[in-house]
């Protein structure tokens, strides 16, 4: 296990103002209990932060046919909607929540080139709402898989996520081995998959993104 690169900066500076905070505490507070409280309490908010960054060892199996789940979490959506930014038409979408307690990273479903790309400025509802999709904050990633077949992904922040990071230029290479990116405390991940593609997942279930089987194409 190690950190994910999205958290190095904000990690140092919440180093540096907890060292701060701690050291005014020694200084200014004579009382031991307050003076230790904050510190018990510095240590366990660093602590919680460090968790959120983690990025876990995983061995990937990466297959054209397949689309893995792009993000740990829950499958919260499963059905037939009308996508209405790109393709314009039916697709089955398949939604992950991923709540403060899930690792944070994005990895790409599929194999292929990166045809589109968008970010959207948004709310900050909750993530686990239908509105969210097309409401908050988000990106819109398009894959050209090696088939032919082209698959959707949106980055959607949450109630508690301010920033969206993404790897994905136009016209760059997915690899289900690579990050597509990070969302920042508390998210959700949609995808859009054409129709007939053979859905393996249940509603409820929980995935672990680049390891979860979530379809494949027929």
């Amino acid at each position: 296990m190690t950190l994910h690169k999205a958290g190095y900066s904000l990690l140092i500076k919440l180093l540096a103002a907890i060292v701060i905070l701690n050291c005014l505490a020694f200084y200014f507070i004579s009382a031991p209990a307050t003076v230790y409280t904050i510190l018990a309490a510095s240590v366990v908010l660093y602590l919680f932060v460090l968790n959120f960054f983690r990025f876990p060892n995983r061995q990937i199996t990466v297959s054209d046919n397949t689309i893995l789940a792009p993000a740990d979490g829950k499958i919260v959506v499963i059905e037939e909607t009308e996508e209405t930014e790109y393709f314009k038409e039916r697709r089955i979408q398949v939604s992950i929540f991923m709540s403060i307690f899930n690792v944070h990273i994005n990895w790409f479903p599929v194999n292929g080139i990166i045809r589109y790309f968008k970010y959207h400025k948004g709310k900050f509802s909750a993530a686990f709402l239908p509105k969210s999709s097309t409401e908050n904050e988000r990106t819109t990633i398009v894959v050209e898989c090696p088939n032919g077949q082209t698959i959707l992904m949106r980055q959607i922040a949450g109630a508690m996520a301010r920033r969206i990071v993404s790897y994905t230029p136009e016209g760059g290479e997915a690899r289900q081995d690579k990050h597509a990116g990070f969302i920042k405390f508390g998210s959700r991940v949609d995808l859009l998959l054409p129709l007939g593609t053979n859905i393996e997942v249940k509603l409820g279930q929980k995935t672990k993104g680049s390891q979860t089987v979530i379809g494949t194409f027929s």
